[in-house]
């Protein structure tokens, strides 16, 4: 995996981009959150439960007045017990087609007649009905891990340890991904799409051609290329569950699926962790989403789930300037939500800036603080998927390995700066196998190189545009990857579930001043990592320059300053009190409508 300058591209992504801005723009305005979704038994005197979640209400109200006419839609639903043989017959009779079963949350995956909607708002059976939101890729521009080659160097590779890459499937005919004997250290695999695994242009089980180059990232050993594109962590082990099509698409039940399997085959195959290298907009809190329900399971399981953030940061909806663009399942305050920066020609991590694409937080309804942490790099070169539909569409990015031939191709994205950071925990577990997910999380945000600047300035040719970015926790979290000091380190966080949670950012209206909070109502909030604990306070893991005290510091540009602003809104919602929803606006008007993947195999960020 190497970052590699390139030539030619305003004139060679002018057209690919005016068609992906498009998508951009498209998904921006055609993905909305609504209102909060109360609690499914709150309201359960007022003879009208909460089942169903605020997306599906147009589509609710059509079926109480009968005029579904045979429109279908694919929905999760959750009981209030794992589902058992009477409820799949009593959804069948209701017109259910059942797509899988997702016992770990109690829930099955359906696609039912609109007109169900109506029964199952009253079937007291029922927790909750949230639509199979469409899942997709985040590609964009990143950079590669820094500080491998010293992890390296004390032996670690990551050897014995398999993370499990929840993406579009991995092509292992590559020899990077081949042990010292010529076997795949894929050692099991799963397709979860029901589509295609192989196609005539010779694409093997990856036909899309992110999750290779996602697993290249995470455990390439650079045999074809003398070592020059090696992963993170070469010595690991792969795990490919397949829950992304040839487009680069899936849904919430296809990624849930994977995570399930992944949970299942967890001491068979000592998965450690998971790459998520995906998302979707957010349409209702995290403790309300099955998505985030499925990561927190994982992670209470004992295997580290690390997130892309997304790369909605060039948004300014209203002036929002990107902030509120966190993407789902990374606004769990559980999991290791990994945004990304890039290298400006330079290998110094001081040299390194945001990326000006890179979501930003905090999140919408809950506002906890994302992105945990960044990883660097942009144009990341790792394994190539021959047949695959990014391979096709850009073959200017396709770089040859030592044999002359199209071993590699470059992409970018919080996609690859994901995998840096999951093949950074194999090494961190491969040192001390004890380590428990909040532990892994803590001392990554503690030892990363801290982005203590005030703003940076990024022109984009393609988009005529120039894009500046602050340097708040909001923007890079803790700061930049630093696994030589990972390794180095040896303090632990607490070893109980939810030491490390995120915090959640509260606004004062009266000083116009942001605040943290730490844990949730589901986890005591004297989480000693980030609170004037034992281990370390504030000031250690976000940088003095970042915090004060309890307070974010921020310029007086920024969105939340005043709340008569249109910004304040969209970032904070139309109200700053407890019941805070961001009713507003990122996404648009339906979420369900993400169904493209968020790929690009390039950019020419300046």
């Amino acid at each position: 995996m190497k970052r590699t300058p390139k030539s030619g591209r305003n004139e060679r992504h002018s057209a690919a981009w005016g068609k992906r801005l498009s998508l951009v723009l498209l998904l921006a305005t055609g993905m909305a959150f609504g209102q909060r979704w109360s609690n499914p038994t709150a309201d359960e005197g007022n003879g009208r439960f909460s089942r169903i979640a605020p997306e599906l209400s147009g589509l609710l109200a059509k079926a109480h007045q009968g005029t579904a006419k045979g429109q279908t839609v694919k929905v999760i639903v959750q009981y209030k017990q794992v589902p058992t043989a009477a409820h799949y017959a009593t959804m069948q009779g209701r017109g259910g087609r059942l797509q899988s079963k997702l016992h770990m949350i109690k829930g099955a995956a359906f696609t039912i007649p609109v007109s169900a909607l109506a029964a199952l708002e009253a079937d007291p059976e029922v927790a909750s009905v949230t639509i199979d939101h469409p899942m997709n890729v985040m590609d964009d521009l990143t950079n590669d891990a820094t500080g491998v080659e010293s992890a390296w160097s004390s032996g670690f590779t990551g050897a014995g340890v398999s993370v499990a890459v929840i993406d579009s499937g991995i092509n292992d005919n590559h020899p990077d991904l081949w042990d010292a004997n010529g076997n795949s250290r894929v050692v099991y695999r799963q397709d979860f799409t029901g589509t295609a695994t192989s196609n005539t242009n010779g694409g093997h089980y990856d036909l899309y051609g992110h999750g290779t180059h996602v697993a290249g990232i995470i455990a390439g050993n650079g045999s074809l290329s003398g070592g020059q594109y090696e992963g993170v962590a070469p010595g690991a082990s792969l795990i490919d569950l397949r829950a992304l099509d040839a487009n680069g698409a899936g849904t919430d039940s296809t990624v849930i699926a994977a995570i399930q399997q992944a949970i299942a085959l967890q001491q068979t195959y000592n998965i450690r962790i998971i790459n998520l290298s995906l998302g979707r907009g957010i349409p209702v809190s995290y403790t309300q989403d099955p998505l985030c329900q499925a990561v927190e399971a994982a992670w209470k399981s004992g295997i580290v789930v690390v997130v892309a953030a997304g790369n909605y940061g060039r948004l300014n909806v209203g002036g929002n300037n990107g902030f509120g663009t966190i993407t789902a399942p990374g606004n769990d305050p559980y999991v290791l939500t990994v945004g990304a920066s890039k290298s400006n020609g330079s290998p110094s991590p001081s040299a390194e800036t945001k990326a000006s694409y890179s979501s930003k937080g905090p999140t919408t309804y809950d506002h906890v603080v994302k992105p945990d942490i960044m990883a660097p790099g942009n144009a990341v070169v790792s394994l190539s998927a021959p047949g695959a539909t990014l391979e096709a569409a850009y073959p200017g990015e396709l770089v040859n390995g030592t044999d002359g031939k199209s071993d590699y191709f470059s992409l970018s994205g919080t996609s690859m700066a994901t995998p840096a950071v999951a093949g950074a925990v194999a090494l961190m577990l491969q040192e001390q196998n004890t380590l428990t997910p909040d532990q892994v999380k803590a001392r990554l945000m503690k030892t990363a190189y801290k982005m203590g600047l005030t703003s940076t300035s990024a022109y984009v040719p393609h988009l005529f545009s120039t894009f500046v970015d602050f340097y708040d926790l909001f923007s890079v979290g803790s700061g930049l990857l630093n696994v030589q000091s990972a390794i180095a380190n040896t303090d632990l966080a607490p070893a109980n579930v939810g030491a490390a949670l995120s915090p959640t950012a509260v606004y004062n209206p009266q000083s116009h001043s942001v605040s943290l909070v730490y844990g949730n109502s589901s986890v005591a909030s004297s989480s000693v990592v980030w609170g004037t604990s034992v281990v370390w306070g504030t000031s250690v893991v976000w940088g003095t320059s970042i915090v004060n005290g309890t307070s974010v510091v921020w310029g007086t540009s920024l969105p939340w300053s005043d709340n008569t602003l249109a910004a304040f809104s969209v970032v904070w919602g139309s109200s700053t009190g407890a019941s805070t929803s961001a009713s507003s606006v990122v996404w648009g008007a339906s979420v369900s409508s993400a169904n493209g993947a968020f790929s690009d195999a390039g950019d020419d960020e300046q």
